[in-house]
């Protein structure tokens, strides 16, 4: 067996209690789960995650979200306009 080495790694502690949370109830611990991680990427020579690039229409809809927040402007002045619009466009 080779020698381990200790790894560090900054996460939030609602994010880690949270994982931790659901590694148990799995029967893992967190550090089996980033053992296992590392051990695909060696082994695979990938992420072992699928990660895409969002295409235009998600980044268009990322940048309003944004813009939207920043403003902290709705952009429907009220549910109805947003059912409308939703109808108008056929996205129901």
């Amino acid at each position: 067996m080779s020698h381990s080495t200790m790894l560090h790694v900054r996460v939030d502690e609602e994010t880690k209690a949270q994982a931790s949370e659901a590694l148990a109830a799995m029967g893992l611990s967190v550090s089996d789960a980033v053992r296992i991680f590392l051990k695909r990427v060696v082994n695979d020579q990938a992420f072992p995650l699928e990660l895409k690039v969002p295409n235009v229409e998600t980044r268009e809809a990322m940048e309003e979200a944004r813009t939207i927040v920043k403003a902290r402007a709705a952009r429907f002045g009220s549910a109805d306009d947003l059912i409308d619009d939703l109808k108008k466009t056929g996205k129901q």
